[in-house]
């Protein structure tokens, strides 16, 4: 069954080169108040969004965010921070002596995020406007951190850049999805065999075999410097949240 919704799901796809187009504001807004209908644990909104208007801290995040100069070029530059804060803080105003917030509440408070982020991309698109997740701004937690004002307990989990489509983005081919048998287990996880994970990459390996572009693939992205960076980064956030089980 399609419906508009599910078409412009289907349609959606990541974009890096944006036409020398501004958004309005009323669209900003239109995208910022979509994020915030997002559903949220307990209504809580266990997050922060920082609109970066400031063109030299954009030029900066595109240096920091692995050297990605369509970051500094793209209209709207949202962050979307993960933030354990502001509840803390507000429990404390009301006299109150809370504990201190841990890897469960972390990982809550991250589900909020991306969820808000998703509605925020999902109806940029619907108005004509793409978007790119930018998976870097959880590397360099110092550098971030100085950036962003970042404090303790506020991790920022996503970070999306919108902008107009270029023409030969919007004509470019959106990347194969895995199959629905694919990603889909009735009931319990199902461990996948070798059999199920060559077929899984059928159609996906360029004309390389399985092991030439599995072997490609894991160099270029889970074993690269930059996904070792970002484990490194995502582990020092991390401490802050793991006190309480020392």
């Amino acid at each position: 069954m399609v419906n508009e919704i599910t078409k412009q799901l289907a349609e959606r796809k990541s974009v890096r080169v944006f036409e020398n187009r501004q958004i309005s504001e009323e669209e900003k807004r239109t995208i910022l108040e979509a994020a915030m209908e997002a559903p949220t644990a307990g209504n809580q909104q266990l997050y922060t969004i920082l609109d970066i208007t400031d063109q030299e801290l954009k030029e900066r995040l595109a240096e920091s965010c692995d050297n990605q100069p369509f970051i500094a070029r793209a209209p709207l530059v949202l962050v979307f921070c993960t933030d354990c804060l502001k509840w803390l803080q507000a429990y404390r105003e009301a006299g109150l002596t809370p504990r201190d917030p841990g890897v469960g509440d972390l990982m809550l408070a991250v589900t909020d995020t991306a969820i808000a982020a998703q509605n925020a991309v999902t109806a940029a698109w619907s108005l004509g406007i793409g978007s790119c997740y930018i998976g870097d701004i959880m590397e360099q937690c110092e550098t971030q951190r100085e950036l962003l004002h970042l404090p303790e307990y506020v991790f920022p989990s996503v970070m999306a850049v919108f902008g107009y489509p270029a023409a030969q983005q919007m004509s470019r081919r959106k990347p194969r999805r895995f199959e629905l048998e694919d990603i889909v287990c009735e009931n319990t996880y199902r461990k996948k065999d070798k059999e199920t994970l060559r077929k899984m990459f059928n159609g996906r390996c360029d004309g390389l075999t399985y092991d030439e572009w599995m072997k490609r693939f894991c160099s270029r992205k889970y074993d690269s410097d930059f996904s070792r960076e970002m484990t490194r980064s995502v582990g020092e956030y991390l401490k802050q949240f793991c006190t309480c089980y020392e």
